[in-house]
């Protein structure tokens, strides 16, 4: 198998904000625009462009909603689906997206669940721009109505359209730049485009299209639902057991000395008073173990290929972002993370006390799967039995999505 290149884009869709203008008791993007919801449509479309990482933004106490509309958009590539819970603002719940980005994504659209019907051409351009050097792009369409300016129920003056667009969604921007432009906001802007121009970048516009229209009104939503009616979504079969799953088994090992700074990190856990172990990263050797593991069963290459030191991003990296990177990984080439177990050998930090918690460390930076940990002293044989490091071995199944 060959190696899958890694891919640089994240999309983040923003689900999270009020229905109160279309009459709806829950958030706008479950609204249903046929049998499903804007966020499934919205999502449906993000999948059929580039190859992405796509976190959801959901707003508090519907992210169950999001994860089934999630799983039934994205079938088998739902392990480059994740959903996060949203803030009380629309900068609030980017930020949140932001938070839960992999480590070398580069790209970041911005893309609102209302904008259901946003062809797979638009993202297309934005990324296109990016690539070409801008800092950022948004789409647009031309002001084709004649605007004026009114006040107290008068017309104070007409204004120049030709200098006018309107702005949609997907907006596209280097991360370095939008992460940098969010950490110094010192407002609340109307959308991404305005917080990084803020911040003295330039972003340059691509062609938009008719069918990206923010569906925000009855009218809006009855128009969605004629186009829809038109061209139904096609159906996408999620499932999380295959009948038939091909397992691979991969071994992955790592050896880490003491010496390192700050506290340990081992197993997914942070161990105050315990010596660190140096490393690029925090040398958890236990969650490199696992990755070698699983890149070595699906053909993926190793550790090194894709968070070694010429990945900067992973410096001083904990194992839930080694970990969920991995499974995503998996995912882009069709696997899915079947268990693993992995032993220490180290006469310290002692593990049996804290088995379980790292365990359920793992797994949940694993996606759920089952993760089992043993551990030794080696009876004081070896650099591990003197106390120098600590050394892992890890055992991973992985089965076809």
């Amino acid at each position: 198998m060959s190696i899958t290149p890694v891919p640089r884009i994240a999309v983040i869709v923003v689900a999270a904000g009020s229905g109160t203008r279309l009459g709806a008791d829950l958030p706008k993007a479950f609204v249903g625009i046929d049998e499903h919801s804007m966020l499934r449509h919205a999502l449906t479309r993000v999948l059929e462009g580039p190859s992405a990482q796509i976190v959801v933004v959901a707003p508090s106490g519907h992210e169950g909603d999001a994860v089934t509309d999630a799983l039934a958009a994205a079938g088998d590539r739902r392990e480059l689906v994740s959903v996060v819970t949203g803030g009380s603002t629309r900068q609030a719940s980017v930020a949140a997206g932001l938070d839960a980005l992999w480590g070398d994504v580069e790209i970041v659209l911005v893309h609102d669940a209302a904008r259901a019907l946003a062809p797979a051409p638009v993202f297309d351009r934005v990324i296109e721009a990016i690539e070409s050097g801008s800092d950022g792009a948004i789409p647009v369409l031309p002001v084709i109505d004649t605007i004026k300016r009114v006040d107290g129920g008068r017309i104070v003056a007409a204004v120049d359209r030709s200098e006018l667009s309107a702005a949609q969604t997907p907006q596209a921007f280097r991360r370095d730049v939008l992460v940098a432009a969010y950490a110094t906001a010192a407002e609340d802007f109307t959308d991404d485009a305005a917080l990084v121009a803020a911040a003295g970048h330039t972003v340059a516009v691509v062609d938009g299209d008719a069918l990206s229209f923010k569906i925000t009104t009855p009218a809006d939503l009855d128009r969605a639902r004629s186009l829809v009616a038109r061209h139904p979504l096609g159906a996408s079969h999620a499932h999380l057991e295959n009948p038939f799953p091909v397992p691979r088994v991969g071994v992955g090992t790592d050896v880490h000395g003491f010496g390192g700074d700050g506290e340990l990190w081992l197993a997914g856990l942070h161990w105050p008073g315990e010596p660190a172990l140096s490393g690029h990263s925090d040398g958890d050797a236990v969650a490199h173990a696992i990755v070698d593991a699983l890149l070595s069963a699906a053909g993926l290459g190793d550790i090194g290929l894709h968070f070694g030191t010429d990945h900067p991003e992973y410096a001083g990296a904990h194992a839930d972002a080694f970990l969920s990177r991995t499974v995503g990984l998996l995912g882009e080439a069709g696997w899915r993370v079947g268990n693993v177990a992995v032993q220490v050998q180290a006469n310290r930090p002692r593990m049996s006390a804290r088995r379980a918690e790292a365990e359920a460390a793992l797994s949940t930076a694993l996606g759920g799967a089952a993760v089992s940990l043993s551990a030794t002293t080696t009876d004081g044989l070896g650099f591990t039995g003197r106390g120098e490091g600590v050394a892992a071995f890890a055992t991973a199944l992985i089965v076809r999505a």
